[in-house]
């Protein structure tokens, strides 16, 4: 008797062909049929008993909250989207929803959106969730929560697509609070902002998660302007319950992805890495599996402790035919050292704004000696930016031309504390915008195929998948190619691809 649900839309519940940096291309626009993104992308995880065996980390600690506070297993399940309506019974009361981008409003998926001129494919599944027949027919009442859930804050949204009630910020106290509410009739608050968990409350999970992926930290406080993890409590998991979770994820066939917003600050006490704590850290993963992989990390962690990055990689044998590169998010966000001052001064310390070029470039230095791939973000239309800042940061992406790396620019969107300021759009867009694009665009072009081909060397997989995947990154390659021209010479290239 299922009386609460968690799910997710698709591009969450998918193990992402063994890849878990292949999810960010649910915030591509939708130029392919889904069944064929869904091939090469976004597969669907595995089903035991019409529950997902992996599920997303969030879920998970959901999951292991509400049966900490007195459900049973049999009371809650957590279920992909498309068993809903086999799953919605009367007995159901509650639908939990997990969620990164309901509305297509994220960085990634209004940048390409609007460069390509279609939906992003998170919102398109998202769509699809909340419109399950059975959510309404049943009068089930639907929460939602997640990194996304900022975009669901307006009661006229919410009325139109079915939600009670939307939780921004952490779950493990909130969310079940509000579950056990709505199971007794009571009415639900529309928008709640989550309280803060303290590591006490926060409980191992029960069941193995999306590619193993697990929390070693919670919050960052580097204090960036524009980004909601930093303005959480930054607080650290023990090493002996991090290894119970991992585990648990290795006895169900899965390895180990550490997961903090800077994996290198594991334990610090302030912004220089503990290069003793993360390296007992991993070293305790490597008991376990050689099968280890990192979520983010910072390129000033990276420079302030440089052996740290040595130590690792001898650690979990970077290099080898099983583990060929390691890759992780970072951002550069900005080559300007004003807006670095203005925006994030938190993000290059130990060090000062001033140096942030240098830091990026040194650090650059020091991942491609130790072959660690980053895959990095860089933000369009800061407010406050000035022509000069946009020159710095193109002479900046210049420089990286000889690393290996993957740099995707985003067009900001007002979070943080910078919520009110107006989001970036390509009306927005000046010459050297498009330069800037060009450059990034025209950077990846240039790694995308190495890097492709290293890791479906080192990844089992179906030969048609392998086959698709490289076809698809040949189709983009010739498709954007003609048009760099145009954007180096700071020419808006979209009126020729809308006629092509």
């Amino acid at each position: 008797m299922v009386k609460v649900i968690l799910t997710a839309d698709k591009t969450l519940t998918s193990e992402y062909n063994k890849h878990v940096f292949l999810g960010f291309a649910a915030c591509a626009p939708s130029f392919i049929p889904t069944w064929l993104y869904e091939l090469i992308f976004c597969p669907p995880t595995p089903l035991e008993d019409g529950r997902l065996r992996y599920a997303h980390c969030g879920q998970r600690k959901i999951e292991a909250s509400l049966l900490a506070s007195g459900f049973s297993e049999e009371d809650v399940a957590v279920v992909p989207p498309w068993l809903l309506n086999q799953t919605i019974t009367k007995d159901t009361k509650v639908i939990g929803i997990t969620t990164h981008d309901p509305l297509g409003l994220g960085p990634a998926s209004t940048t390409f959106s609007q460069l390509g001129g279609k939906e992003a494919y998170t919102s398109i599944y998202f769509r699809r969730l909340i419109s399950t027949p059975k959510i309404r027919d049943y009068g089930v009442k639907v929460i939602v929560g997640g990194a996304g859930s900022w975009q669901l804050t307006d009661e006229r949204i919410m009325a139109k697509l079915g939600i009670d009630s939307v939780v921004i910020g952490e779950g493990e106290i909130t969310a079940v609070d509000l579950v056990k509410k709505a199971i007794a009739g009571e009415k639900l608050p529309m928008i709640v902002q989550g309280e803060v968990a303290p590591m006490e409350r926060i409980p191992q999970i029960r069941n193995p998660t999306l590619n193993g992926l697990i929390e070693i930290a919670r919050g960052c406080g580097r204090g960036c302007r524009f980004c909601t993890p930093t303005m959480t409590h930054y607080r650290c998991f023990p090493i002996d319950y991090i290894m119970q979770e991992a585990r648990l994820n290795i006895e169900a066939g899965v390895g180990i992805i550490f997961h903090a917003e800077d994996v290198l600050r594991y334990k610090a006490k302030g912004f220089t890495p503990n290069e003793n704590e993360v390296v007992d850290l991993f070293t305790e993963g490597r008991k376990l599996t050689s099968s280890i992989g990192i979520s983010h990390f910072a390129h000033a962690s990276v420079v302030a402790k440089p052996t740290l990055i040595e130590r690792l990689s001898e650690i979990m044998e970077v290099g080898s035919r099983s583990c060929p590169f390691i890759s992780g998010q970072v951002g550069i966000e900005t080559g300007s050292p004003r807006i670095i001052a203005s925006q994030m001064k938190g993000k290059v310390k130990p060090f000062a704004p001033e140096a942030w070029p240098d830091v990026v470039r040194e650090s650059h230095q020091i991942l491609a000696q130790n072959k660690w791939i980053p895959a990095e973000t860089l933000i369009i239309g800061l407010p406050g930016e000035k022509p000069k800042d946009v020159e710095q940061t193109l002479d900046l992406i210049y420089d990286l031309g000889k690393y290996k790396s993957l740099i995707v620019p985003l067009f900001f969107v007002p979070l943080g504390n910078l919520q009110g300021k107006g989001f970036f759009t390509l009306k927005d867009a000046t010459p050297l915008h498009w330069q800037l694009l060009g450059a990034c665009i025209s950077h990846d072009l240039k790694w995308v195929p190495s890097i492709a081909d290293e890791n479906l060397k080192a990844v089992e997989m179906n030969p048609m998948k392998r086959w698709a995947i490289k076809q698809v990154i040949r189709y983009i390659d010739r498709r954007l190619t003609p048009y760099l021209k145009l954007m180096a010479e700071g020419t808006n290239p979209l009126t020729t691809l809308m006629t092509d």
